[in-house]
């Protein structure tokens, strides 16, 4: 059994509460990453700006308000803040197949559903890349993000698989009902933990919102291995900005595949991760966490490389292609998070968490915007293939990053037995039931 599910972790009924939610609002989610643009598309007659301008709103609201909700959650308990989150998101995305049945859903309503969503989730992920380390214990982080990277991969690869269908059957405005209902679920289990966070500072202690947000962007900037790591999240913002700018149009379009192929394609990710998930903790044990960083990112560049390659004409072919860059990419790519998320909430003092990872979204939301943005009009004049060959660049630039980094000698144990450094630690473990 691998370490992540054999560890003293699912004795922890916080965790479990935390892992459950987590995969039971991914797997939702991933349905909508689906859905949403098919909507777009099939229903609302997008064209490659549109779709490219329907993905860059997550990233613009990370870019717009994540110093502010970094800033935000490390002044406030971060469990409050993923369960409003959880339910202020159910709440727009339900709004979709309302509209729908009502025939009154257009394209302005997506951009708004998708905008304030992605403002909404900008709080949720810096309260929750804060919030694991306040109930999980600093030797227990790797197996934790694994885990939790582990069960994310399997709603993967059956939300993917599943969502193409639920698209060609209930049509794509009724499969997001899917993601607004796992929300609610979501809120729901994380509201069910009892185990207590240590108090926010006192109001009285702190400084204005812009000084603080100077706190996080200054560490950052100075500290060698954050600064690595902000950099690196910045070439896979590239990766990830091209890719989400073409992959759909070019399945669907050039290659000629239906929906339910492409989400079947798309689900063998979730096999990809979540081998990369179980890998990660015995890989980083072997080869310490920087090197495994450099190899998740080249994995990542040599997935990507498969797109660009599928021909047109040959589904069955074209698939295998696809296929290939979800098993190899999406491996990469997780046991790259794994490495990087335990770095982080390892070695950050825990009130400045929120606006690390903030910060190092921010930094990473910006490449991926222009990238997508940038994706997106180039393929109106030079074609989807020719941009999808720019994707793996970005693994490629990350790699090196880490390489020529302090990141890349780091090990396991130097995690392990570094200084608390200000870090929570974290209540009692209470039984499941509790």
């Amino acid at each position: 059994m691998p370490r992540a599910f054999g560890s003293p972790l699912w004795r922890n009924g916080a965790f479990v509460r935390v892992w459950a939610a987590a995969s039971i609002s991914i797997f939702g989610s991933l349905i909508t990453r689906m859905a949403l643009p098919f909507v777009a598309i099939l229903l609302l007659g997008a064209g490659p700006f549109e779709v490219a301008v329907l993905r860059s709103l997550d990233v613009l609201a990370a870019l717009v308000f994540g110093l502010v909700a970094g800033a935000w959650v490390d002044r406030l308990r971060r469990r409050p803040v993923l369960i409003w989150a959880d339910l202020g998101r159910a709440l727009l995305l339900g709004s979709v197949p309302a509209a729908f049945v009502l025939g009154v859903l257009s394209l302005a309503q997506l951009f708004a559903v998708t905008l304030l969503t992605a403002v909404l989730t900008t709080f949720f992920d810096a309260a929750d890349n804060a919030y694991l380390p306040s109930i999980v214990r600093k030797d227990e982080l790797v197996d934790a993000n694994s885990a939790l990277a582990a069960s994310g991969s399997a709603a993967e690869f059956t939300a993917f698989g599943l969502s193409g269908f639920l698209i060609q059957i209930l049509t794509a405005p009724i499969a997001i009902l899917v993601d607004a209902v796992s929300f609610v679920a979501s809120a729901l289990l994380l509201g069910s933990i009892r185990t207590a966070e240590k108090p926010p500072p006192p109001v009285a202690t702190r400084r204005r919102i812009a000084a603080e947000i100077r706190d996080g962007l200054a560490l950052v900037r100075r500290d060698p291995v954050l600064r690595a790591l902000a950099l690196a999240e910045m070439t896979q913002g590239v990766l990830w900005g091209v890719f989400g700018a073409t992959y759909l149009l070019f399945a669907f379009e050039v290659l000629q595949l239906g929906p339910a192929a492409i989400g079947l394609i798309t689900g063998a990710g979730g096999l990809g991760s979540l081998i990369g998930a179980l890998a990660a903790g015995r890989a980083t044990r072997r080869w310490g966490i920087g090197r495994t960083a450099v190899g998740g990112l080249l994995l990542a560049a040599l997935g990507n490389a498969f797109v660009p390659l599928a021909p047109a004409g040959a589904p069955f072919v074209a698939a295998g292609f696809l296929v290939a860059q979800q098993l190899v990419g999406d491996g990469g790519v997780t046991m790259y998070a794994i490495t990087e998320q335990t770095v982080r909430q390892s070695t950050v003092e825990n009130r400045l968490l929120g606006r690390v990872a903030s910060t190092i979204l921010v930094a990473a939301g910006a490449a991926q915007l222009v990238a997508t943005l940038g994706a997106g009009l180039l393929a109106e004049l030079i074609g989807l293939r020719l941009v999808a060959v720019l994707a793996p660049l970005g693994g490629l630039a990350g790699a090196a990053v880490i390489w020529f980094s302090p990141v890349r000698t780091l090990q396991i144990r130097e995690i392990d037995a570094s200084g608390s450094d200000g870090l929570d630690e974290p209540a009692a473990d209470r039984p499941i039931g509790a």
